[in-house]
């Protein structure tokens, strides 16, 4: 990393975290675009309202996407959706969001913050915001004021499940609502899942992401569903995975099965797994993985052509 990239970098980050501590934005997207301007499917008028308090946003009823544009001139045409995680309780829009679409924006991406729908409607709600918001950034990137040739998903935690289920479930009727706009392809070009929760499965799974997403005691047609490991085929596409050996909230061997079923299919898969680190590191560099996952994941997308030569 250059050193002028390095002072651009951490003055976002600076900015990001003053922002969050005050409870305001630290620089306005682009765009506020709305997923469903025709009426939400399955909304709920009986919910608590929407809460956002210090970067964590809770009761979401109307999901939207939050835009920023990419600040380098030599932008390769790339576009990147963030699912900021939270257990599927809620989501960390400061940590997991805002701060990560800052970067990806001073690497030449397009970004998108997806405020999507947790526990106060479960299955098929999320899989239905992130579907509707590939397809709206697919046919609507001009009026968006993004270049998304290349579409990818990155998500954290829950949100890494969300973004894994964009990538394994795209072709699954439960995303779709019947809009003319479910013709538009939903699937992602790459997904960047970080300490995801991947798999439904009581033996390894995070027990909360599980009971606000599919019930405290859901049929195993649904487990199965949802657990993505076991839904990894031909089309899934090329995947990137981050965990930390010591996480204490979304055991390793999630990332571990993911990167297996991928490895036997032949999906294209990279796996960065590093020795010590909390859960929910982020980017924030006092612990030393959230110093290297992000470099790691810029050589793979340089590699693939994805972002200019640094």
């Amino acid at each position: 990393m250059s050193l002028r990239r390095l002072v651009l970098f951490l003055s976002h980050i600076a900015a990001v975290l003053a922002a969050n501590a005050s409870g305001a934005p630290a620089r306005e997207p682009a765009r506020v675009a709305e997923l469903w301007p025709e009426g939400v499917p399955g909304l709920r008028a009986d919910a608590a309202p929407e809460t956002i308090r210090n970067g964590w946003v809770t009761g979401v009823h109307r999901p939207s996407l939050r835009v920023y544009p990419a600040e380098r001139a030599n932008t390769t045409g790339t576009f990147v959706l963030v699912c900021p995680g939270g257990g599927y309780s809620g989501t960390a829009e400061g940590k997991e969001g805002d701060e990560i679409a800052l970067w990806l924006s001073g690497l030449g991406i397009d970004t998108a913050v997806l405020r999507y729908r947790t526990k106060e409607y479960g299955h098929p709600a999320p899989l239905q915001d992130v579907q509707r918001a590939i397809r709206l950034v697919r046919s609507r990137a001009d009026e968006l004021g993004v270049r998304a040739s290349v579409l990818g998903v990155m998500g954290f935690s829950a949100g890494g499940h969300l973004a894994g289920s964009a990538a394994v479930l795209h072709a699954a009727p439960d995303g779709r609502t019947g809009a003319p706009i479910d013709a538009v392809d939903a699937r992602p070009d790459f997904a960047v899942l970080v300490y995801a929760v991947v798999t439904m499965d009581a033996a390894f799974g995070h027990a909360g992401s599980r009971n606000n997403l599919v019930g405290i005691e859901p049929s195993v047609d649904l487990v199965d569903f949802y657990s993505l490991e076991k839904q990894v085929d031909a089309t899934t596409p090329p995947l990137f995975l981050v965990s930390t050996v010591d996480d204490k909230t979304v055991p390793v061997a999630n990332s571990v099965a993911l990167f297996t079923a991928a490895q036997r299919i032949g999906v294209p898969v990279e796996m960065h797994l590093y020795e010590t680190g909390p859960h929910g590191i982020g980017i924030r560099e006092e612990h030393p993985a959230a110093r290297l996952w992000p470099r790691a994941l810029e050589a793979w997308l340089e590699r693939r052509g994805w972002i200019a030569p640094r």
